[in-house]
């Protein structure tokens, strides 16, 4: 027959059960807000019966294991649609930021600039004698370059940005390998040496997989005996091999470009891994910086040297105010070298516009012929091979950027909307629900109640056994 004190063991491990089942309902309702943060439950076992004759007696009920309520395949795909969510969000800021650039309804902007330029020089073929013509003309010139490099300088600002971004994402990624190291050998010695799942130690190494993938496209895999992880960056870079760690590290180039650098062993070669990073934020910032920005800033000194050289071959067969031979307009580098930063009028011109040009011969006072082939340039089909004028070619950069912003932004909020969707069905799955986890803590207040209630008739048990000698 089970023994009384059978009873008092049930009734004792009961108590412990509820306890620990009060425990993790309560760290459950204070991990509510915690992001990364996996509901967990206690899971109940029935004990090991004890024989008595034909029959097997119950002895109660023991705690199989404390575990979290996780779907790691709703997991990866979180991590795998954060990459593709933060490739998306650093592209439509960086392409909004290009748009203001760009702007041609709110600002006056270089559209316009260009257009007062060549219309500067209709009104000298108006007056091509007046001096008040000449100096409009290089008014309206100097306006012009000036509005060159400003967009010049924002685009290299929006260069720069970039390169901080790829800075500060590479000490980003730094500390999360770190750490997430860290944590491989947390959960290794919890696992192993106490047989327990590692609950708090996974959510959050799953946390910070997920902010990895968000600035890298990672690789990665458990290793189910030691429940370690290992993560590869791009398709070469080893950042997390079991207990240990490789950071990432930069590195500018020449032409002010910063690029991502893996060193293959302690002190061996460093290998630039940049074009490994096709999504994350370190990914978006590349192509962004690499594609667009590097062709919009080749475009735009495409077109400053080009209008430069046609104004300059124009100008330079005419006559100035004083029946000089005309001189470059614009002055340009002789190496064959330009930048925006380049881009200037001539010395002369700039003391002096009477020596705007705008005769095709000498002693004529009335000679419009050179103003009007500058002036013509406008609707010139000279850039592209001769496919588009100055404002065709600028004006189909401008619908360009746009047309990518737009497209940008709606494919940043089609993602949200999936990313928003796998959350809520995460929060369904493992999330913290305050009502039910209520409804449990009263149903294992009662249990406790109950078990403790088991020990006292247990203990009134024996002590009707003990008073059976006093009667």
């Amino acid at each position: 027959m089970a023994k009384i004190h059978g009873l008092m063991d049930v009734g004792k491990r009961g108590m412990a059960i509820s306890q620990s089942a009060l425990q993790t309902t309560s760290h459950n309702i204070a991990n509510k807000a915690t992001e990364g943060y996996s509901r967990q439950r206690v899971d109940v076992v029935a004990s090991t019966p004890i024989g008595e004759g034909r029959f097997r007696i119950g002895t109660g009920s023991d705690i199989g294991a404390i575990s979290r309520v996780n779907n790691p395949w709703l997991e990866k795909q979180i991590e795998r649609e954060g990459t593709q969510m933060a490739f998306l969000q650093g592209q439509s800021d960086a392409l909004q930021r290009v748009e203001t650039v760009f702007n041609e309804q709110t600002v006056k902007g270089l559209n316009n600039s260009m257009s007062e330029f060549f219309n500067s020089f209709r009104e000298l073929s108006n007056s091509p004698e007046s001096p008040v013509a000449r100096a409009m003309v290089r008014d309206k010139a100097k306006s012009m370059i000036h509005n060159f490099q400003i967009m010049d300088r924002q685009i290299d600002s929006i260069k720069s940005d970039l390169n901080q971004t790829i800075t500060s994402g590479v000490e980003e990624v730094n500390g999360l390998v770190k750490e997430i190291a860290q944590l491989n050998q947390k959960i290794q010695e919890i696992e192993i040496s106490k047989d327990s799942q590692a609950n708090d130690e996974r959510d959050r190494r799953d946390l910070l997989v997920k902010k990895l993938s968000e600035r890298v496209n990672i690789t990665y895999g458990e290793d189910p005996k030691t429940g370690m992880i290992n993560i590869t960056a791009g398709s070469t870079a080893i950042l997390v091999a079991g207990t240990s760690s490789t950071g990432l590290s930069t590195l500018t180039t020449p032409n002010n470009q910063t690029q991502v650098v893996y060193e293959l062993s302690k002190g061996g070669t460093k290998v630039d891994i940049s074009d490994q990073f096709k999504k994350g934020s370190l990914g978006g910032a590349f192509e962004f910086r690499d594609g667009l920005v590097n062709d919009l800033k080749s475009q735009m000194e495409e077109l400053a040297y080009t209008i430069a050289h046609e104004v300059n071959k124009a100008h330079a067969e005419g006559y100035d105010r004083y029946n000089i031979q005309g001189v470059n307009f614009f002055s340009l580098p002789q190496d064959g070298s330009f930048s925006l930063n380049d881009l200037a009028i001539n010395k002369d011109i700039l003391d002096d516009p009477s020596r705007i040009a705008a005769a095709a011969r000498p002693n004529a006072p009335g000679d419009n012929t050179v103003a009007n082939l500058i002036q013509g340039l406008q609707f010139k089909r000279v850039m592209g091979d001769g496919q588009s004028t100055f404002d065709d070619f600028y004006n189909s950069r401008v619908g360009q950027v746009g047309i990518a912003t737009q497209n940008a932004v709606h494919s940043l909020e089609v993602q949200k909307n999936v990313m928003d969707q796998l959350h809520s069905t995460r929060e369904s799955i493992s999330g913290v629900n305050l009502d039910e986890e209520a409804t449990k803590m009263i149903e294992y207040q009662k249990a406790f109640e109950a078990s403790a209630r088991v020990i006292r008739m247990a203990d009134e048990m024996f002590e009707t056994v003990l008073n059976l000698k006093r009667i």
